[in-house]
């Protein structure tokens, strides 16, 4: 019986059948994209990177404090500062991060102080060149302004105000933001 199994090929003919079967018959699995758009798999999905824009003065909430670059495991955020004469603050002046060396981590809009960071919901986005997807500081920025004006409801980032910590241990900034 195994010898006229092996020699009529049955194995193969039952995996042929198979194979047949499903491309004839069965529902496709995979989505067009642009034919349906898939909703955001869950709450707190981690996508596009984004800079704050602080509403007073159009420009970034960031404080250059490097929290986020010493915290980032794939060191993909790279930060450069000067010091203000005036305030004696410090002052963004280069924001970059590689969203290809990227892991999507979350630690660094976790570790902010002051919320300036944030990983959007928007996962719709290609780039056809390496530096496409370096995003500088007005890219940045540029991508907090597209994101926010899609939002139906306030942004609230869970990393701001997360659950079960009382606000007295929060940093003065998490404790007074509200969400944009």
């Amino acid at each position: 019986m195994k010898i006229l199994e092996k020699a009529l090929l049955i194995e193969i003919l039952k995996g042929l059948a198979l194979t047949l079967r499903k491309m004839l018959f069965a529902k496709p699995v995979t989505i067009q994209y642009y034919d349906k758009v898939r909703p955001v798999p869950a709450p707190g999905f981690r996508g596009r990177h984004a800079l704050v824009r602080d509403e007073k003065t159009g420009d970034t909430l960031c404080i250059a404090c490097l929290r986020c670059a010493r915290v980032c495991p794939s060191k993909c955020i790279h930060i450069e500062y000067e010091i203000d004469p005036q305030t004696k603050r410090r002052k963004v002046v280069k924001y970059e991060i590689e969203a290809l060396r990227c892991i999507y981590c979350g630690y660094c809009e976790e570790v902010c102080p002051v919320n300036a960071l944030v990983l959007t919901e928007w996962y719709e986005y290609v780039g056809f060149t390496r530096d496409d997807l370096i995003f500088d500081k007005e890219k940045l920025l540029k991508n907090w302004d597209e994101f926010i004006v899609t939002q139906k409801r306030p942004y609230m980032n869970p990393f701001w105000k997360p659950r079960g910590i009382p606000e007295k241990f929060l940093p003065a900034k998490k404790r007074q933001f509200t969400g944009v």
